[in-house]
């Protein structure tokens, strides 16, 4: 019966999901509501003020002739310098051989042959959370290939790709390695600390032993949200595409791969010589591997490397016979993109307003400040700060914006109270992760969007939510309650970052 009330409540949010106008339009309305409240916000003076800085920060009327100016004036770069279009359309020139060549079907087959089926869910959902090392990568290959490798095994691919969302962006602080998000959150964590304590430093490795023990926890608690409420909902997929038959490779095919582990080698020795040595010249403008190019530009990197393997897969296996195949190769992976790009001009300018008029600011600083005059003792305030997080989440996408706002006010606000900023930290963390699989603010939201739809021609924002909740659901749960456990041990959240903090 509990079930059947679930998924009646999944249903009915799928419903009215997808009722709702296309995601394209939707995004329109948005942008148009947008500049309605601005208008309103600046008549009635809205307004707040920035914990950091201590400025002012008033609501700006877009629908003023100054903001009619830049509306008309910055409505071209607002589209072409959206984030994830460029990333999204670079990584694919890659992938597009990649593809075309036969190697990402040769590695799914691989894949599928060898990895027992039972685990086949876990695998995919830690991959994602690993994949968050490598910035964008998860996005761009390990959910569409989830849904592939889901589809090839019989399962319905769309519960693929949802295990593999979950653990790319509701997973994403947790990982086992220390990624470009750590040392940047740790900088500004170290400036809000500094209010209260001037010679106070965080490390970039403050919270690596909690978010360690994050990745696993994540990754099985998605494996059963999948197996468990999500799979059987969808059902048997009925869809149209056709699976693509999963045989052993032929001698041609492991002869191919052969070559392709060769100049993977060949780049995994470029890499190395750049990163290794103390003045390699794969390091950051620091020194440091964390900011290396390598990883601030993976993007460059996947499509040198994905384009290369491919190239040789292709002509050994004789699917290149000429350089006019590769490039047909490349074109045809832009073809499934012009849902996705019509969609991305509507999402560009609904967020490029919405920054603009200061409205999420104001939001953001508001709501931080009231659950600020809340006295409550640390393990509600950590439940209260991290459902605050998740909800400013839906609003604003980027972790280090919010952290930018948020920071200076509970850090300080911690530290007094008696606890470090790096639990502050770690507990902002976890609502900015937990709500990502449901916020259409998320930079790829639409993106996985055009992935459903590939399954299913109806499938919407409704289909997505519906599909995400019950991850959310589960991850704020477990991880809220692996946080209170760690509070309750007096665990170390990372190297030299306790809990407690004395003044």
């Amino acid at each position: 019966m509990e079930n059947k009330k679930g998924s009646s409540f999944l249903n009915f949010v799928e419903r009215v999901g997808n009722a709702l106008p296309h995601p394209a339009s939707l995004f329109g309305i948005f942008a148009l509501t947008v500049l309605v409240l601005s208008f309103i916000g600046s008549l009635l003076h809205w307004h707040a003020v920035h914990p950091a800085t201590g400025e002012t920060i008033e609501v700006v009327n877009l629908l003023s002739v100054q903001g009619l100016h830049r509306i008309l004036l910055e409505m071209v770069d607002n589209y072409t310098g959206f984030a994830p279009l460029g990333i999204v359309m670079v990584a694919l020139l890659g992938i597009g051989i990649a593809e075309s060549s036969g190697l990402l079907t040769a590695a799914v087959r691989l894949l599928v042959l060898n990895a027992p089926k039972s685990i086949l869910t876990f695998i995919l959902v830690l991959a994602g959370i690993l994949s968050n090392v490598a910035s964008d990568l998860g996005y761009i290959l390990i959910i569409p290939i989830a849904g592939i490798i889901f589809h090839s095994v019989g399962r319905h691919p769309i519960a693929g790709m949802a295990a593999a969302f979950a653990g790319v962006s509701g997973g994403f602080s947790a990982n086992i390695l220390i990624g470009t998000i750590d040392p940047l959150l740790a900088g500004l964590s170290t400036e809000a600390a500094r209010i209260v304590d001037p010679d106070y430093y965080v490390l970039p490795t403050a919270n690596y032993y909690f978010m360690a023990a994050s990745t696993f926890v994540i990754a099985f608690v998605a494996t059963w949200v999948t197996n468990r409420f999500v799979e059987p909902r969808l059902g048997i997929y009925t869809g149209t595409v056709e699976v693509e038959p999963i045989e052993h490779l032929s001698d041609k095919e492991r002869k191919a791969l052969k070559w392709v582990g060769i100049v993977s080698l060949v780049w995994a020795g470029i890499f190395l010589w750049g990163l290794i040595p103390e003045q390699g010249f794969l390091r950051g403008s620091d020194n440091s591997i964390l900011h290396s190019p390598l990883l601030k530009g993976f993007i460059g990197v996947l499509f040198l490397v994905a384009g290369s393997l491919g190239i040789v897969y292709g002509f050994k296996t004789g699917k290149f016979k000429s350089d006019a195949d590769v490039i047909a190769g490349m074109v045809t992976s832009f073809k499934g993109l012009v849902s996705f790009l019509v969609l991305v001009f509507f999402a560009a300018q609904f967020v490029a307003w919405f920054k603009w008029s200061n409205l999420g600011l104001v939001l953001a600083i508001d709501g931080a400040i009231w659950l600020q005059k809340i006295n409550l003792g640390l393990i509600p305030l950590v439940v209260l700060f991290i459902l605050l997080s998740g909800f400013i989440n839906l609003f604003m996408g980027s972790a280090s914006a919010k952290w930018a706002i948020l920071g200076p006010v509970f850090i300080p606000m911690f530290m007094l109270l008696g606890y470090s900023p790096e639990l502050s930290q770690a507990v902002y963390r976890i609502g900015d992760s937990v709500t990502n699989i449901i916020s259409p603010m998320m930079s790829f939201f639409a993106l996985i969007i055009v992935y459903f739809e590939k399954y299913d021609k109806k499938a919407g924002i409704g289909t997505l939510i519906s599909t995400m909740l019950p991850y959310s659901i589960a991850f704020f749960v477990c991880w809220t309650l692996l946080m209170i456990l760690w509070i309750l041990l007096h665990l170390p959240l990372g190297p030299d970052a306790g809990i407690y903090y004395n003044l």
